[in-house]
């Protein structure tokens, strides 16, 4: 897979590299269960913390399919 650089945003939750595809989803992750950020009743909710927020579009919790649709506008 071809590298995608992420934003500003995006850099500040899985480093400023550019990465492939795959493996920024996985650091992504790796952030969100480090953090204790998936809901506790809802599994497929995403809560953001202040790091995740501006990637959200300002939104306190997000769905995991909304997170990928998401995470898209913030990679070139």
């Amino acid at each position: 897979m071809r590298p995608v650089q992420p934003d500003e945003k995006l850099a500040a939750v899985v480093g400023s590299k550019p990465l492939p595809r795959s493996e920024l989803t996985k650091k992504l992750w790796d952030y969100i269960k480090k953090n204790g950020l998936q809901d506790k009743k809802k599994r497929t909710q995403i809560n953001a913390d202040d790091s995740l927020r501006p990637v959200f579009n300002g939104k306190s919790q997000v769905s995991m399919f909304e997170m990928t649709k998401l995470v898209s506008g913030h990679i070139r």
